[in-house]
């Protein structure tokens, strides 16, 4: 159950990042993701598709009687 938990942990670390990403893009239009990376879109792009696959994680956990941790 270990590798579970990592996998758990990096998920709730990732959607973090992408719900801050996402709050400073609304109110500011300021992108962190992409001011930390700069002129790198393909790790840009890495990850977004990172906090999309930890949020389809997530709801997947959730859906399946998961913890509610």
């Amino acid at each position: 159950m270990k590798h579970h938990h990592i996998v758990n942990t990096l998920a709730k670390i990732l959607l973090i990042i992408g719900g801050l990403n996402w709050g400073l893009i609304g109110l500011f239009q300021f992108n962190l993701v992409n001011v930390i990376f700069g002129n790198m879109e393909a790790i840009a792009r890495i990850i977004y598709v990172l906090v999309g696959l930890a949020a389809l994680y997530k709801i997947a956990f959730w859906i399946k009687g998961g913890n509610r941790k």
